[in-house]
């Protein structure tokens, strides 16, 4: 436990298929550790039988890719066909483990006989399978899709396959598509374990849209369906999209702010309407001022961010003012803005799985202006806390196992231990039942912040330790953190325990934890090797402390 799952190599991959595909594993072998099938057409048996080489190879991920007319057996008929593929999902749900991650190949449909067939009928065919296939992603949260038809489809379908070499071995891309899949299963090996970016900040004149606000007259702003304004109103429609994926927008220009707000609220083209952004910046003071503003403000440390500048004197002082930020290139021409937005999504911010708080993140984020102001106009902190009317409810891990697997992997700065883990970790602590996994949802007068909470205790021993402890930023500063460790201690007291520890392991972020045990009466009892700590506390009489959180009982 706690080793860095970010390093690919480290990684076991399988790739299995119904056609020939030895020479993409070979490529993946010069990168990654790859389980290599006796054959292929034989992949569904290899999942199945739990006494297979392939079980006992034991992959991290598992990548799927089959060629539709064979599964299909080159029988074109809708009706036998949702038959095959439910067939073929249900074979492949039996072998299905918890513990590791699969990715399936959305399908594109090819064969002699289409030319011959009914006009729409690959459309149809391919329709049934991608349904099937989301259905199947969404009922299981370690499955993903691998988007192969987009790969072929950029490659065009002559240059994708090739039929000389279909014949000679039913090997069905031609080499330069099996370079492009190799690419994309390293790709989705890498986003898989990377921590992405969250925020991306913009500037407005000439990179949401062009020309300059304030100064129609002169420079009119291009944001329309037509022309270059068409590019700035496609990149918009980008933005608007990876929002959705959980990417928070921000705001940092250097402008009149009303000038601003008057297109962001007015603009007849505006993709993006001020309730789009977490954070707006429009003044003239230096950007990289700004940004550390911004970062203070949604607490969220520097690395968590991605600049976005059409100017390269602006994107060189964020540069030198602001190393942990990531400043990308901007293109040189209108046309190419939402490629090198697409670009720039894969390469920072691209999640393997979205949660629901991924969904409503920006909504989450603009409360926390709701919230500043709040306190500013509170008479005092404890006046402030019982305002916010803070609940916090216990919710079912299982239920919720991407979203904890999310918050071990991405939260840095409350975070006990920064321990870090794969899919198959929490999936094993989740089923071994002398680990208590405790995880919460907490909301407030402004809204629902989601869940945002988790403890894991080991209760192997003869004392229970907390081996994580990890919240979000967003919650930070109201002591709800006192609130979740009573709730586990009462837990505790209820098992029959009478002492629980808990663990601390400093690194360079979690500083602002680094007295919370022992603020909360934790003594303590020993160095935990790896310069960590070691606290103690008696349950039959814990400390009072100071919150006004309300429990919901209620599970979740």
């Amino acid at each position: 436990m706690g080793e860095n799952v970010e390093k690919q190599q480290k990684q076991k991959l399988a790739l299995l298929s119904n056609v020939n595909m030895n020479l993409v594993i070979r490529m993946l072998r010069k990168q990654a550790e790859v389980y290599e099938a006796e054959g292929y057409g034989n992949e569904l048996g290899i999942l199945m039988n739990p006494s297979s080489s392939y079980h006992a190879f034991e992959p991290d991920i598992t990548f799927l890719v089959e060629d539709l007319m064979e599964l299909l057996e080159h029988d074109l008929e809708p009706e036998t066909a949702v038959e095959k593929m439910d067939r073929w999902f249900a074979c492949l749900e039996s072998a299905l483990l918890a513990k590791e991650i699969y990715y399936i190949g959305d399908a594109y449909l090819r064969g002699p006989e289409l030319p011959a067939a009914d006009r729409g009928r690959k459309t149809a065919l391919e329709g049934l399978w991608q349904k099937r296939l989301e259905a199947f992603c969404k009922a299981h949260g370690n499955v993903r899709i691998l988007p192969c038809h987009h790969m072929i489809e950029t490659l065009g379908e002559e240059n994708a396959f090739s039929p000389k070499m279909w014949y000679m071995g039913r090997i069905l891309l031609s080499n330069e598509a099996q370079k492009r899949l190799c690419e994309l299963i390293l790709d989705k090996v890498r986003i898989e374990y990377r921590i992405p970016k969250k925020v991306l900040l913009l500037d407005l004149d000439n990179t949401l849209w062009g020309g300059l606000a304030g100064e129609n007259e002169h420079t009119p702003v291009l944001l329309s369906e037509e022309y270059v304004g068409l590019a700035y109103k496609n990149l918009q429609r980008l933005l608007w999209q990876m929002q959705r994926q959980g990417v928070l927008l921000g705001i940092v220009s250097k402008n009149n702010e009303q000038d601003a707000l008057e297109i962001l609220e007015k603009h007849p083209h505006m993709v993006l309407r001020p309730g789009a952004f977490a954070a707006r910046r429009v003044n003239w003071a230096p950007k990289h001022e700004n940004i550390r503003d911004i970062a203070r403000e949604l607490n969220l440390g520097l690395d968590s961010f991605v600049f976005w500048d059409d100017s390269p004197a602006e994107r060189q002082l964020v540069k030198e003012m602001l190393p942990q930020v990531e400043v990308p290139d901007f293109p040189d021409k209108p046309e190419d803005l939402a490629p090198a937005m697409a670009e720039i999504f894969r390469e920072y911010f691209e999640k393997p799985f979205i949660t629901e708080e991924d969904r409503e993140k920006t909504a989450q984020y603009a409360a926390i202006s709701e919230r500043m102001r709040l306190q500013e106009s509170a008479g005092s902190f404890e006046d402030y806390l019982r305002e916010l009317k803070i609940v916090v409810r216990r919710v079912e891990p299982k239920k919720h196992a991407e979203r904890l697997l999310q918050m071990m992997n991405k939260t840095n700065q409350f975070n006990l231990t920064t321990r870090r883990y794969t899919q198959a970790q929490i999936a094993e602590i989740l089923e071994d039942p002398d680990r208590c996994v405790y995880l919460y949802n907490v909301a407030d007068r402004f809204g629902d912040n989601g869940i945002t909470a988790a403890l894991i205790a080991d209760c192997r021993g003869e004392v229970p330790v907390v081996t994580d402890f990890v919240m979000s930023c967003r919650i930070m500063g109201r002591n709800i953190e006192d609130a979740l460790v009573e709730d586990v201690e009462k837990d505790m007291r209820g098992r029959g325990w009478n002492r629980l520890r808990a663990m601390y392991v400093p690194t360079a972020k979690n500083v602002p934890v680094s007295g919370l045990y022992k603020r909360l009466g934790y003594a303590e009892v020993e160095a935990a090797g790896g310069n960590g700590v070691l606290y103690e506390i008696g349950l039959a009489k814990t400390p009072e402390r100071r919150y006004d959180v309300r429990m919901d009982e209620t599970q979740g």
